[in-house]
């Protein structure tokens, strides 16, 4: 689950740059898309239509969107459909998921989404949890092994493999967003989609800040250049079944959700499409081994809050201080 980062207006003191802000009027746009709201702030001589980027949100919901039932995304989750010719956005999504899949070492897994399904936290309403029987059954269908690539066709190995990219999508989104005010020669934004966030240039008096929602009671405020912020948690998207909170993380390893004791990771990219990936991902791991997977990347910071013996606690990567506005 996604939290909103604030946008705040602190100055941080002038940068010298051609076309600075300063100079440039600020122009709003603010929406609704993927079940969520987006934010788009920019500089710049002229503005850009609203219509554009509902246009560019409508053609991704198209290809994506898993509660559209005309969508390709939805075709292919169909039982009968075999396999689907995918558009730009839907291939783009899907390379890169492949990629993600391999780099976690199985953990990143868009076909889980039979799995979220079961547990209740996907398209379908819960009613209770899943039986043992149940969820051996459904795990049968997950794993992207059952998945296969060929020319711009996404194949199905095995009937009833479903696949959900939300964990990945609205970064992607937020990137495109961030390309076509790049193609406007717009060079001084921050873009916002469910929490996903991108920065390019700086404003009025400096970077961008963002505020970080945490379960913590210090929220950190962020400066950002050129960077991509997004956070991923456990702590409000979550049910209590007999005395327990169950995650709607779900381990496509076991079929049940993750047992862990981090609430929230947020990771700090050049892009949002990796830090939408990574932030998921790191959910899985320990605090520890999430940092450490994390310093051995380059351009990737990550800020962790976890419980121990019923404490708050924080902990983060060597560069994510860098960041933080103070």
């Amino acid at each position: 689950m996604k939290y909103i980062l604030l946008f705040l207006l602190i100055p941080l003191g002038c940068f010298a740059k051609a076309q600075h802000p300063n100079t440039l009027s600020a122009h709003y746009i603010n929406g609704q898309a993927q079940g969520t709201t987006y934010s788009i702030k920019y500089y710049a001589a002229e503005q850009i239509s609203k219509q554009s980027i509902d246009s560019i949100l409508m053609e991704i919901d198209n290809s994506m969107s898993i509660y559209k039932q005309n969508s390709k995304i939805s075709s292919f989750n169909h039982p009968k459909t075999r396999k689907v010719k995918m558009d730009q956005h839907m291939k783009a999504v899907i390379d890169a998921s492949f990629k993600t899949y391999g780099l976690t070492d199985g953990y990143f897994d868009i076909t889980v989404m039979p799995l979220v399904n079961l547990w209740g936290f996907g398209t379908k309403e819960y009613i209770n949890n899943p039986t043992e029987e149940a969820i051996k059954k459904t795990k049968s269908v997950v794993g992207m092994k059952y998945l296969s690539v060929k020319k711009d066709y996404l194949i199905k190995k095995k009937k009833g493999v479903s696949i959900d990219v939300n964990g990945i999508a609205q970064g992607y989104t937020v990137d495109i967003l961030g390309d076509y005010l790049n193609s406007k020669d717009i060079n001084n934004y921050i873009i916002e989609l469910g929490g996903e966030i991108i920065t390019k240039g700086t404003k009025p008096g400096g970077d961008f800040i963002v505020e970080i929602q945490s379960p913590t009671a210090l929220n950190y405020k962020i400066k950002l250049k050129d960077k991509a912020i997004t956070t991923s948690g456990s702590y409000e998207k979550r049910r209590l079944v007999e005395g327990n909170y169950v995650s709607h993380h779900i381990d496509p390893k076991t079929g049940s959700p993750i047992e862990s004791t981090t609430l929230s990771v947020t990771v700090i990219a050049n892009s949002a499409f990796v830090a939408d990936a990574l932030d998921n991902y790191l959910m899985f791991l320990s605090p520890k081994k999430a940092v450490q997977f994390v310093e051995d990347k380059t351009d990737v910071e990550v800020y962790i809050v976890y419980v121990e013996n019923n404490k708050l606690k924080e902990l983060q990567s060597s560069g994510f201080n860098n960041y933080i506005y103070k």
